[in-house]
């Protein structure tokens, strides 16, 4: 899939110059955030971010936070896979951007250009195979021979190959049929496919209207971490990596404080993705853990290895990469606070 319908929204204006105090709330929240009177301001005053946002996150909970009084500039581009923001940094149309284990096993083993600079405990809730409401499938062995549809090199990915296994299957028992998010929402309410791995707000929605309903959900496959990039081309500028690490830093805000207010966090951002508030709710309330950014550690590349090991069985990935590499401690020390 390419990039080309990616939509751009830009703020480049600079909002209301106002301190948002939080406390400590997390492990970052200790971290200070740059504003217009700090002493990095001029010289960020000529950065401009380019990041990538999925629908109803970044780009809609900053605002929400009241985080928005930029230093520096900020353009937000909408993607529906962290795999495509990816390919974007690494294309240095994007400087950042987030992803699950499962792109970063893919960057690491194509050398693509891209750093992971920090990582994200986050939700597994919101993750599943799903069937029509009226599919005879009652457990994964019933989809052999199947149509089944899923979003390439992401965790959806991933986690049908681990169902799969569990059930003494193969991506070569069934039908695989690699869709973007759009695609395969149209597939499977149009009756073409007999299942799809998905993840998002489309799942609760589905459910909810009684198109679907969940198969298996991938909560307790998927280990929850995720990863933030940032353009290494960019990297080497001082005032570049101020401004990332600053980003970094209210998104950590941002989410500590619309966990505190899952209310809040509904209201705002159910207009944004057209999924009814209270379904939105729904899910936020049944997130088996809040998102948290903080620096990556050791353990984060072990489990992305553990990843990278089912690919390769799988023979989507010929050898194991070097992911220390792909890490990057540039901000480390801008994002312990």
């Amino acid at each position: 899939m390419d990039l080309s319908g990616t939509h751009m929204t830009s703020f480049t204006r600079y909002l209301s110059r106002r301190r948002f105090g939080l406390g400590a709330l997390s492990s970052l929240c200790s971290a200070p955030l740059l504003t217009s009177g700090s002493l990095h301001a001029e010289e960020l005053s000529s950065v401009t971010l380019r990041v990538a946002s999925f629908r109803g996150m970044d780009s809609t909970i900053l605002p929400a936070a009241g985080l928005t009084d930029f230093p520096y500039k900020v353009e937000f581009s909408e993607f529906n896979s962290g795999n495509l923001i990816a390919q974007a940094i690494n294309a240095d149309a994007i400087d950042v951007g987030q992803w699950s284990e499962i792109p970063l096993a893919f960057i690491a083993a194509s050398n693509a250009r891209v750093k992971v600079v920090a990582a994200i405990d986050g939700a597994t809730t919101n993750q599943a195979v799903i069937v029509p409401a009226n599919s005879s499938a009652r457990s994964f062995a019933d989809l052999k021979n199947r149509k089944i549809g899923y979003i390439r090199s992401t965790t959806a990915h991933y986690f049908l190959i681990r169902m799969l296994a569990k059930a003494g299957l193969t991506l070569a028992d069934i039908t695989p049929v690699p869709l973007g998010m759009s695609q395969g929402l149209t597939a499977l309410k149009s009756g073409s496919l007999d299942a799809w791995a998905t993840y998002g707000y489309v799942i609760p929605m589905l459910v909810g209207d009684g198109s679907a309903r969940i198969l298996e959900s991938a909560e307790n496959i998927l280990s929850g971490h995720y990863f933030i990039g940032a353009n290494p081309v960019r990297l080497p500028d001082p005032a570049f990596r101020l401004a990332v690490a600053d980003y970094i830093n209210r998104l950590g805000k941002a989410y500590a404080l619309l966990t505190q207010n899952k209310e809040k966090w509904a209201k705002v951002i159910s207009p944004v993705i057209q999924v009814p508030e209270n379904i939105v709710l729904s899910d936020l309330n049944a997130q088996n853990r809040p998102f948290r950014i903080r620096p990556w550690n050791e353990d984060d590349i072990r489990s992305a290895q553990n990843v990278v090991d089912t690919f390769i069985e799988q023979r989507l990935i010929s050898t194991r990469p070097d992911f220390k590499s792909v890490f990057s401690n540039d901000l480390t020390p801008l994002l312990k606070g």
